[in-house]
């Protein structure tokens, strides 16, 4: 009988997931710079195009976020067949991943089309209503390339390698920043479009990633043996079925969280646009904090996915959770700080409108204080992805991010009259009981991790 697979020891550990997270921390801060560079752009226009930039990019990460965390099946899925050295099965896995990805854009698209032209019942306030409708007619068209460039973002995440996620961010940044400049004002023979051209900049950018991506893929010899467009699959529910399954929830889940952040900012958006706009500089650059412990939680849900397909047991997979918990505890520290002593100089990047800068930099010390609750959450997501304990996170998600914190936000914000900063202490409150209820289920589910095949636990 073969002796079982070492442990890593936990410093390996750590360095292995800071290794593997780096470019994927930096490919998210691309991510979250897209916002910035629309946020800048957008307030540098006007304060209406801020706010209005502010609403349709709620109204578009909205319903994207479905999908987006449905496709997050496609990391644990690829580390556990790469830890179990089932390398010929990854393609035909991935293809199947494209057909869901194709199939979830084009509901998307659809979807969004019919919201850009149902703002109006929204409530949304009636100056910010036009921007906000024509920044999603533009951005809509990119969605079916974003959906495929995130199933081919996660292969390549799932296979230990993320150096593409951060060169194909900031490279959709190098087209962002000139194309949404020049739409949005106006250049030579593009015509002024204030916020609709930023979404349509943001559209051409998507495509461009989409279309690099894929042939990185298809002429990359580090991919070759896994022969990702060697023929053509059809769609097979067999293949497609269990990555819903496993994916579903996590989409569900993701979208609980966003959501939270989402409908916070269209209820601020009925209080107007000096609210709107502070608390689209203040979001914006919590998403961008968030950046580091989301790219951290895809580490390790790919480290502990791995560790399950490796047989390392309940041991190797707490391990591996824990290492990234350390890294976060250590960056959500430094973002606490900096949002602390320097809220003041972030804001006046965005606008000089001295009321929206005096709301925004208070908004932003209530970021500094739900880093830790965010990260943690984020982190646990992660670790339970890697074990594909997806369905009970789902409702323990729900419960915490609508149950207490819309809640609470809403009951402060608009019932009791707090404005903005009440809705942001419900973001806290949702957040800290979102990690202590996913960090308890990660404990309670690693310890049963046993065997290679202890991944497929009941849900």
């Amino acid at each position: 009988m073969s002796s079982p697979p070492a442990i890593p020891r936990f410093g390996h550990e750590v360095r292995s997931t800071a290794f593997l997270a780096a470019p994927l921390v930096a490919g998210h801060v691309a991510t979250g710079l897209i916002g910035f560079v629309d946020s800048v752009i957008a307030g540098h226009h006007g304060t209406n195009t801020l706010a209005a930039v502010a609403v349709g990019t709620a109204i578009f990460w909205l319903p994207l976020m479905v999908p987006m965390g449905t496709l997050m099946a496609v990391p644990p899925s690829v580390s556990q067949l790469d830890g179990e050295g089932r390398h010929a099965e990854v393609g035909p896995l991935f293809r199947q991943a494209l057909w869901l990805a194709a199939g979830l854009g084009a509901l998307l698209l659809v979807l969004l089309t019919l919201l850009a032209n149902a703002l109006g019942p929204l409530g949304i306030a009636p100056d910010i209503l036009p921007g906000a409708t024509a920044f999603l007619h533009g951005i809509r068209w990119g969605v079916p390339a974003l959906t495929l460039y995130f199933c081919m973002r996660y292969l390549s995440d799932g296979i230990h390698w993320t150096l593409p996620t951060m060169l194909f961010g900031f490279g959709g940044l190098l087209v962002l920043v000139p194309t949404g400049y020049a739409l949005a004002f106006g250049w030579g023979p593009f015509p002024e479009r204030g916020a609709g051209g930023l979404g349509l900049a943001s559209a051409i950018m998507m495509w461009l990633q989409a279309l690099g991506f894929a042939t990185y893929l298809a002429m990359s010899k580090r991919f070759a043996r896994y022969a990702l467009f060697s023929r053509f699959d059809p769609p097979r529910w067999s293949k497609i079925g269990p990555l819903l399954r496993t994916g579903l929830p996590i989409g569900v889940t993701v979208t609980m969280e966003g959501s939270l952040f989402v409908v916070t900012a269209l209820l601020i958006g009925r209080l107007g646009e000096i609210e709107a706009a502070a608390h689209q500089i203040a979001i914006n650059v919590a998403a961008l904090c968030f950046m580091v412990p989301f790219g951290l939680a895809e580490a390790t849900t790919v480290r502990v996915g791995n560790a399950v397909g490796r047989g390392l047991g309940s041991a190797g997979v707490r391990r591996a959770g824990f290492a990234g918990l350390a890294l976060v505890l250590a960056t959500q520290t430094l973002s606490g700080i900096a949002l602390l002593l320097g809220h003041d100089h972030v804001v006046r990047a965005y606008t000089q409108d001295a009321a929206v800068a005096s709301l925004a930099g208070a908004l932003l010390l209530y970021a500094a204080a739900f880093q830790f609750p965010d990260g943690i959450q984020a982190l646990s997501a992660g670790a339970l992805r890697g074990l594909k304990d997806t369905r009970v996170p789902m409702f323990l998600a729900a419960a915490a991010y609508w149950g207490v914190g819309m809640a609470l936000g809403a009951g402060l914000g608009l019932g009791l009259g707090w404005g903005p900063k009440g809705m942001w202490i419900g973001l806290i409150a949702g957040l800290s009981v979102a990690a202590v209820l996913l960090g308890g289920r990660f404990l309670r589910t690693s310890r049963r991790v046993t065997t290679p095949l202890a991944g497929r636990l009941s849900q």
